[in-house]
């Protein structure tokens, strides 16, 4: 039987090195395979439109940026010569100022050099470029001058006067005082400073009339005091003398 089974596999055909043959064509095709697919297209891409890449949407938007970007430049530049003439209108103007300020000194100071050429003193001794007592002391002088002159100018002005309007109520003894006495007893009351005015008779009751008057007084001169003090001088006609009414002008 085993003689048998040995006869048969050695009339077989049997390829016993077969994993040489693969290891050799897994090289091959590991080395050479690559490139033939890499230079050639597969037979699945012919007929296929190659895709390629959509870089309009890209490029306008950097169009787009460096057309900003130039923009921005433009208006920077406009600022800065904007504010380089601002800056030259303000230097120009504080030059300006400081001339103005320095304006008397320097005319005292051009009418004593035109003096000394008119003189004819060529002496570089005698000239002073940078001042002398006798300018400052002269300067001083001028100065000194105007705030006198503007001191009387100020003085000369009125002064505010602060005045008060009062409402002044005058009471009778009884119904039989004369009224028409009393009102001329009070406007009899003569200071300086007092103006009167209107009046009127407003009754009390009983028949009984008071004298309601109006003046205008200075208040540094004529007070409320002196008033009633005044007033109630005349006894036979005069039993009290009230303030209604008292406001400031």
């Amino acid at each position: 039987m085993e003689k048998n089974i040995m006869q048969c596999l050695t009339s077989d055909n049997i390829w016993y090195d077969k994993h040489r043959y693969d290891e050799a064509e897994t090289r091959f095709y590991s080395t050479n395979i690559p490139q033939q697919v890499s230079s050639k297209p597969s037979s699945h891409l012919k007929g296929r439109p190659q895709k390629r890449p959509y870089r309009n949407s890209s490029s306008q938007a950097d169009q787009d940026l460096q057309a900003r970007m130039k923009t921005l430049e433009l208006e920077n530049q406009r600022l800065h010569k904007e504010v380089e003439l601002m800056r030259a209108a303000l230097i120009k103007l504080d030059s300006r100022v400081v001339s103005l300020e320095k304006v008397p000194v320097s005319k005292h100071v051009t009418a004593v050099t035109a003096a000394q050429v008119e003189k004819g003193d060529d002496d570089d001794d005698d000239i002073d470029l940078f001042g002398s007592d006798e300018e400052d002391e002269e300067a001083e002088r001028v100065k000194q001058e105007r705030l006198d002159a503007y001191a009387a100018k100020k003085a000369k002005k009125p002064a505010l006067i602060a005045k008060s309007s009062i409402l002044l109520d005058v009471k009778p003894w009884d119904d039989e005082t004369d009224m028409v006495k009393l009102e001329a007893c009070v406007r009899s009351v003569h200071v300086e400073g007092l103006l009167w005015g209107a009046s009127k008779l407003v009754p009390v009751g009983y028949g009984i009339n008071k004298l309601q008057i109006n003046c205008v007084v200075e208040d540094d001169k004529v007070g409320v005091d002196i008033l009633e003090e005044e007033i109630t001088k005349f006894e036979n006609f005069v039993q009290s003398v009230d303030v209604a009414a008292f406001n400031k002008i």
